[in-house]
């Protein structure tokens, strides 16, 4: 699904990411693992392709194809789609004009708002006066009406309430096809019969985990990915000893 290879990006001329190298296969969910200012959004706007992060060095493979220099929207229109950690507000677009956008002419269900209690908000602008928890929900349901086969997720966790952060898990594990019930799947557009979407999710708390299964993790430090492997032990290592120890003991 997705193959970063060497990758080194800089923002305004700093290296921010060196040598950056993994690999997501179809189905897989992977964490990643970081302090604040480590680069982990840094990575995510980069696989996403925004301008503002230069690639140095390295290439980004998508479903075979390199798309190291594509632009945002064709990486969208491909399949890949991104949960912002502060999404914008778009004044005088309205939610439910958003949703067709992503949707581009498919029928959204309204039995999906309802499960994402996000119904009376459909007449809105994007954004304008929500909770960090209604913007996540926003976010949430702009991806499934997307429907990508790669879902980055900017710490879905953050400024949610304890009240929200199970809807919020719910409702990322229904975009990853995860644990989903066939009635879950009817709002989407097909069934599948296997898993086949993955997800990259950033996290600093790990709080996410207890909601939402990871098959692998990853841990990144000063810009460089520092560690591999079982997503519940890495995190149990970072609590037990700080990120700074935590990569010092695997190396």
């Amino acid at each position: 699904m997705l193959k970063v290879d060497g990758l080194t990006v800089a923002v305004g001329g700093k290296i921010i990411l060196r040598d950056i190298n993994f690999e997501i296969n179809a189905g897989e969910t992977h964490i990643l693992f970081g302090p604040n200012g480590s680069g982990k959004s840094t990575l995510l706007g980069t696989l996403m392709g925004f301008e503002r992060f230069e690639i140095v060095d390295g290439h980004i493979y998508f479903q075979g194809e390199e798309i190291t220099h594509l632009p945002v929207h064709e990486r969208a229109q491909r399949g890949i789609g991104l949960m912002f950690q502060r999404p914008p507000t778009i004044k005088g677009l309205p939610m439910h004009h958003m949703i067709k956008i992503c949707a581009r002419g498919r029928k959204v269900s309204e039995d999906l708002t309802k499960k994402l209690k996000f119904d009376k908000f459909m007449d809105r602008d994007v954004n304008y006066g929500f909770s960090g928890g209604e913007m996540k929900r926003s976010e949430i349901l702009q991806l499934l009406a997307q429907d990508p086969d790669l879902i980055l997720l900017d710490e879905p966790e953050s400024g949610v309430d304890i009240e929200n952060i199970a809807l919020i898990g719910d409702s990322i594990n229904m975009l990853l096809e995860r644990n989903v019930s066939p009635e879950d799947v009817k709002p989407m557009y097909r069934q599948r019969r296997e898993r086949k979407k993955a997800g990259l999710i950033i996290t600093h708390t790990g709080h996410i985990l207890n909601y939402v299964h990871a098959d692998f993790g990853h841990v990144i430090f000063e810009g460089r990915m520092s560690c591999h492997g079982n997503p519940r032990e890495l995190f149990d290592c970072i609590q037990r000893m700080g990120y700074g120890e935590c990569v010092r003991c695997a190396i």
